[in-house]
Formats: C-alpha cells, structure tokens, sequence
C-alpha cells in the first residue's frame, strides 16, 4: 500500500503575495495541483494534504480533488513537524509514505514512479531522491557509496571545505517504510540553529537509506520567490514547446510564446511570435496562430487563421479566417468558411458557414444564418439596460454599413439592409429595410449666427 502526503502548510513569506504560495499558478495550474497531479499514475491508496497557512483557502481551492484528505499542522515547526501530523491518520497504515513538497511542482511522474519502485526493490527504510548542482550552496549534501547507500546527510553550513566539494544533494522528496518511520518521529529534536523538528534528521534514525539520483536536475527546483516562480515558467514552458515541436508544430519564435498544459495540436500548425494558449485549447490541422494572438479555452478546426486576435472560450469551425484585431468572446460559435475581420467583437453568437463580419462591428446574442454578410460598423444592440436580447438575422442576407439592429428583432432570409439604417421591427424575407430619418439641408446656413 502507498500514501502520498504533500506538505503544503507554508506561508511562503518571501512571494510577497496574499495568496498561500501552494496557490500560486504556474502555466494555468497551481503549485499544489501540479504536485498531486504528478503522483496520479501511483494510484495512491491514501493521499494527505498537510495544511497550515491559510488553510481554509487551500482546502477551498482543491475540495473538488476527490479523495484528498487534509491534516492541519499548527503551528508550523518544521518539516519534521509537518510528518509528525501523520501519526493519527495513519495510524495502522502498512506500507510506504511519499513524502512531495507544495512548492516542488516540476517534478515528472516518470521520476517519483521510479523513487517507488527503487525504495520497494531495495528494501530500504528510507530512499530520498536527490540531485547534482553546478552550485549547491545552502544545499545539504548527500553522501552514498557506489550502490547508493547513504552514510549521512550534512547542511551547508555544517559541510567542512571538503565535504562542500561534493555536488549531491538532498531534493526533499523521499519514500519511507511508514511502520518504520512512525517509529521515529517522536525522536526528533530541535536542536539546532532554527529550532524547528527536520524530516532530514529521521535518516540518521533508519536503519537502511538509500537515494536515487535525478537525471535532470530543474525537476527538483523549488519556489520560495517570484524569481523562482519566473524560473520554473521558462523551464515548464520550454518542455511544452519541445514536446509538441517533436509533435510537428512550428514555433516561429519559441520563446516568445507561452501554452497550456491543457492545448493540443493537429499536424502542421505554425505558431507565430508573441502567441499564447491558456486552459483547454484544440487546435485542428494547418491552423496559423498569430503573431500576437491569445486563445483561451479555444476550439479551432482546421485552416483556421488567427492574426493579432483573441480568442476566449469560443469553437470556430473550419477554413476561417480571423482578425487582425478582432476578439471572439464567450459562448461564441463561428461556423466553416467565415471571415471575422479586423476590429470586430463577437459575443454568445451563432454564426454560421459562409458568413463575413468584416470591418468595426459588434455581433452579440445573434444568430446569423449561413453566407450573411455584415457590412462595416454594423451593431447588434442587444441591451436595453437592464436585459440582454436576441438578434436573429436569417440566410443570405446583408446589413449596410453603419446599421443598428435593435434587439429583439428577426431579420429575414435575403434581406438587405439600407446603409444607416436602425431596425426595430422584424423583415420579412426578400424585403429591403430602410430606418434612416429624412436628410435636410438648409443652404446659406450661417454657423456663427445666435
């Protein structure tokens, strides 16, 4: 049997921030999910949350994380202190503790799935995971034979000058024989420079502890700065883009765009400079994303364009075109072989195959039929000051420039409408609407006269 427990009870005062730094997001997800996330292919049969700072923020944000249990430690006294917390709850437990940090988010799945099976194959009390660093100062550093059993385990500032020469350090993350460990936990003590209980000091404690090292040491990056959270961006960024590059997508510019967890790309789609993805994003086939465009929780078929445009939760269909400058909102559904040109805002719309709104319009709450064509600086008036209404403008019809629709109100099929017009009236099809007010001129007009 496995649990897994998070230690997540920090303040993280060095963010700066009123949010708990297990909260903090990171490419759409928080520190904490990440964590958790990572340890999903164990199939834990336990999974503790070791909650302390601003709990009730943190048991809120991740109540819907079904099986999590959340064991308070108060005050916070160390990490040792922290496991102490799971002598309760697991009491009667058989079998090995995970022990992740909160702020430990790059971590692989592949790597923990590893630890386990290393600590399971060597039969050890304790196996820690560890890393090589070009500088690990302020580090503790590890010491281990050449099978991998640890000898000790000694703080920076306890390292003489030779013991600093060694590189390996200590990541945080270890698996334990629980029986073994709950064993020792009561022995721990606070004496040393900051009085607080170390799980570090339990190895000393354990019969056998082994340690297995990490192939790429950015896994173990903790974060207890915005430095750091910047950092680990780069480095969480850098292996989505790799990923899908390999995948076939071009990236123009790689480092000038950002992507989701959560984004998926069909064959042959290039990315422009300065794009970016958040949430869940399909991407079809031979799409062209930007330069300067941000799509979020977008669905885009395939040979869809989208040119210094945004996108938010919103399905586009196939062959479309988008932009420049225009921002499809919520709710919003843009059918195949549209155009939706630059400067127009579409809201909660339907709009469908063939249609053009090309140039300074605002479509919201309609429902354009197929192959309609909006002409520049058309609006669909749809609020009335206290509520929202439905313009419905049917197949196959036109708006002149400068048109206002006044919701609610149905458009025909095959209408055209005058340029200038405001309609408040429902068009029958195949009709001509004109709403404009007679135009008068009054010549020799003295514009200075009283």
């Amino acid at each position: 049997m496995l649990a897994v427990a998070v230690l997540a009870a920090g303040k993280g005062t060095r963010m700066k921030s009123a949010l708990p730094k297990v909260l903090q997001p990171l490419a759409g997800a928080t520190l904490v999910e990440r964590v958790l996330a990572s340890a999903r292919n164990l199939a834990p049969e336990r999974r503790l949350l070791i909650v302390g700072h601003q709990a009730e923020r943190v048991e809120e944000q991740l109540s819907s994380n079904g099986g999590l249990e959340f064991v308070l430690q108060q005050p916070q006294n160390g990490t040792g202190h922290a496991v102490q917390q799971l002598l309760e709850p697991l009491q009667g437990f058989r079998g090995e503790l995970l022990v992740l940090n909160g702020d430990v988010p790059l971590l692989r799945a592949e790597t923990i799935d590893a630890l386990v099976s290393t600590h399971r194959s060597s039969k050890a009390d304790v196996t820690l995971l560890t890393a090589r660093l070009d500088d690990p100062t302020g580090y503790g550093r590890v010491f281990a034979d050449a099978n991998g059993r640890v000898s000790g385990i000694i703080e920076h500032r306890d390292c003489s000058d030779e013991q600093r020469a060694n590189n390996l350090t200590n990541a945080g993350i270890y698996c334990f024989n629980w029986e073994k460990l709950a064993e020792v936990l009561p022995k721990l003590s606070t004496d040393n420079d900051q009085g607080e209980l170390y799980l570090t000091d339990t190895v000393q404690l354990l019969g056998v502890a082994m340690q297995m090292e990490v192939s790429d040491p950015d896994e173990v990056n903790g974060i207890n700065n915005r430095r750091q959270l910047a950092q680990c961006e780069g480095v969480l960024q850098q292996r989505l883009r790799d990923h899908w590059m390999d995948e076939g997508v071009t990236f123009v510019d790689p480092a000038s765009c950002t992507l989701s967890e959560d984004c998926s790309f069909g064959c042959d789609v290039v990315i422009e400079p300065q794009t970016h993805l958040r949430g869940t994003c399909r991407i079809g086939d031979n799409c062209r994303l930007g330069p300067g465009s941000l799509l979020d929780n977008a669905e885009l078929g395939c040979d869809v364009s989208v040119v210094q445009s945004v996108v938010r939760d919103a399905r586009v269909g196939n062959d479309v075109a988008i932009g420049p400058f225009a921002h499809i909102r919520p709710a919003t559904t843009v059918g195949d072989s549209c155009k939706i040109g630059n400067f127009v805002e579409i809201k909660k719309s339907v709009i469908a195959a063939g249609s053009k709104v090309n140039h300074l319009s605002y479509i919201g709450d309609a429902e354009l039929g197929a192959n309609v064509n909006v002409g520049a600086g058309t609006i669909t008036a749809n609020f009335d000051g206290k509520n929202k209404h439905l313009t419905v403008i049917g197949a196959g019809s036109k708006t002149g420039a400068n048109s206002v629709l006044v919701a609610p109100v149905v458009i025909g099929k095959n209408v055209t409408i005058a340029a200038g017009s405001t309609i408040t009236k429902a068009v029958p099809d195949g009709s001509l609407a004109i709403g404009r007010a007679k135009q008068l001129i009054k010549e020799g007009w003295d514009r200075n006269a009283e």
